[in-house]
């Protein structure tokens, strides 16, 4: 039978397939909308499943406020062609508006939720059928405070940020705040946040770290006194070619190895714990420093802290919960 180009356009309209998908669906199921529906949707699922090990390493990323609330959803693609396609921006949208309205907690509940004749998920999976790539949804999450702010970095939808407040602020200093987490990546509010595990395993990381640098200082000092230069022997790669360049003797390698070997060995078993402690401990510091948003320098005013900004603006005011996603590795 022939199919009019008013079907073909209502059909569109119906699905967002293409026009050439409406027509040879329509075709197929001889002018049924319903059975043309499921034949978009069952290519949908075909393509879903083809690339289901396919990398999905695009895609959008937005965020919205309802004042005392805030969410943040991304819908992973992958090609940025399709991810900056307006009807995969505007699914994005539509998806984060529907979980906002039903103020959800959870990405399975976001996917739960009904959209058309089916539920988001069935939405996602034809959308696949559509583009011909795999899709599908990560990073939603909400804060929720007596005042929420979100941020979009340079409005290019891969990386945003959400904020809540314990109180309504400025909204230039929530402004700079959502900035601040989306340009230095906190992982905490302070320190009481950042989990025991991750001090932990910095600290130890931290010992490590402070052990190897005291015993090659016993090693180069070592190296020095015996009229030989650290820098020249430091890897079997710079002693061969140092030797070559006539800047140091076969005598002078073979002497340089016994004396790494000793006295690492020596310093080693001889380190003053208690200063390799205290120096681990303020290397955590340090670090918490720069991964606890309030004690973050401003990126607005170095001088001032997050603390310090928040401070001058209401002494009363306070962060409860932020998060930060992004599409981009780091």
């Amino acid at each position: 039978m022939a199919v009019s180009m008013a079907d073909i356009t209502k059909l569109r309209k119906l699905t967002g397939a293409g026009m050439m998908d409406c027509k040879n669906a329509l075709n197929d199921a001889e002018g049924d909308f319903d059975k043309a529906m499921e034949i978009i949707r069952k290519k949908g699922q075909a393509v879903a499943a083809k690339r289901s090990d396919r990398e999905t390493s695009e895609g959008c990323v937005l965020a919205k406020s309802t004042g005392d609330y805030a969410a943040m959803i991304a819908l992973k693609c992958e090609t940025d062609f399709v991810a900056k396609n307006a009807d995969f921006v505007a699914l994005t949208e539509a998806i984060l508006d529907a979980a906002i309205a039903n103020k959800c907690q959870t990405l399975d509940e976001v996917k739960a939720l009904p959209m058309g004749n089916a539920t988001i998920a069935d939405a996602i999976i034809d959308r696949s059928g559509i583009t011909g790539e795999k899709m599908e949804l990560d990073g939603y999450f909400v804060v929720t405070g007596a005042n929420t702010a979100v941020y979009n970095h340079m409005s290019k939808n891969q990386l945003c940020t959400i904020v809540a407040f314990n109180k309504s602020c400025d909204q230039q200093v929530a402004h700079e705040i959502c900035m601040q987490i989306a340009a230095m990546n906190p992982i905490a509010i302070d320190e009481a946040g950042v989990p025991e595990e991750v001090k932990q395993n910095e600290i130890n990381v931290a010992i490590e770290k402070t052990k190897a640098e005291q015993v090659q200082k016993a090693v180069e000092a070592a190296l020095k006194k015996a009229g030989i230069n650290p820098a020249h022997v430091d890897s079997e790669e710079h002693m061969e070619s140092n030797m070559a360049k006539g800047w140091i003797t076969a005598e002078d390698v073979a002497k340089a190895k016994e004396i790494k070997e000793t006295v690492s060995a020596e310093k080693a078993a001889n380190l003053p714990q208690a200063m390799i402690e205290n120096i681990a401990k303020g290397r955590l510091g340090k670090f918490l420093k720069e991964v606890c948003l309030l004690s973050q320098e401003s990126i607005m005013d170095p001088k001032k802290t997050v603390a310090d900004t928040l401070k001058a603006s209401d002494p009363e005011l306070a962060i409860v919960d932020f998060k930060r996603f992004t599409l981009r590795a780091e």
